[in-house]
């Protein structure tokens, strides 16, 4: 099932709402961040709120700076009633694609919540298969639901810290400042080094980085000895 997307200023509690006034006592929220990187997991976030306790401030994390995230972040992990995250690594998308791999974590999310939950909140168009009870997409939904929102705060602020780790790993990517996207800087360093672990191997970019590479040690091994 899918919400028409109206024009909305700032998420609210009126979409959880609804859902428990018809019965629902537990709504989860449930977001990505990564799905457009070049390197890097897919992080999927669900978060039940406590309807009582609901950090003010909460927007589509794209709509915050870092320092928001982040305040809000902690404020999430300290009031929610549930939190759950899962990561798609490399391998997953690979596997999986980029979808099927989102679709899959949005699912191992939402299972994974202490609560289970009785309606999950779903921002995108798609509804995930596997998930513990009905679930609903919402277009937008980071900027119309509060719980989608704080979904989306803990996903992207948990991947922008692997990314941190990342590029502590592979140093020569910058991978803290540009978090796997496809900067000039990144591209760079992709022509010259080709792609680390971190990488997908299936994006277009990435494969290129990877035949350039391939082609280069074949003309290698062809160049007749002196």
């Amino acid at each position: 099932m899918m919400f028409d997307s109206p024009l909305a200023t700032a998420p609210d509690y009126s979409h959880e709402a609804d859902l428990q006034a018809r019965g629902a006592r537990i709504v989860a929220g449930v977001d990505e961040a990564g799905r457009g990187p070049l390197a890097g997991p897919v992080v999927v976030s669900a978060v039940v709120l406590d309807p009582l306790a609901i950090p003010a401030g909460l927007n589509d994390s794209k709509k915050l700076n870092q320092e928001q995230r982040e305040a809000l972040f902690e404020l999430v992990m300290a009031s929610a009633l549930a939190v759950s995250v899962v990561v798609a690594p490399p391998s997953i998308i690979l596997s999986h694609n980029i979808r099927g791999a989102t679709l899959w974590a949005m699912a191992q999310a939402a299972c994974g919540l202490a609560l289970r939950p009785d309606r999950v909140l779903i921002d995108g168009r798609d509804v995930p298969m596997g998930l513990p009870c009905a679930g609903l997409a919402l277009i937008g939904g980071d900027g119309r639901s509060v719980s989608i929102a704080a979904a989306s705060i803990v996903a992207k602020v948990t991947r922008d810290r692997m990314c941190a780790i990342m590029d502590c790993d592979a140093p020569a990517f910058g991978f803290a400042g540009h978090k796997g996207y496809g900067t000039a800087r990144h591209m760079a360093a992709l022509v010259e080094h080709g792609p680390c672990r971190h990488h997908r191997e299936a994006f277009a970019p990435v494969a290129e980085a990877r035949l350039r590479l391939l082609a280069m040690a074949d003309l290698t091994l062809d160049k007749p000895a002196l």
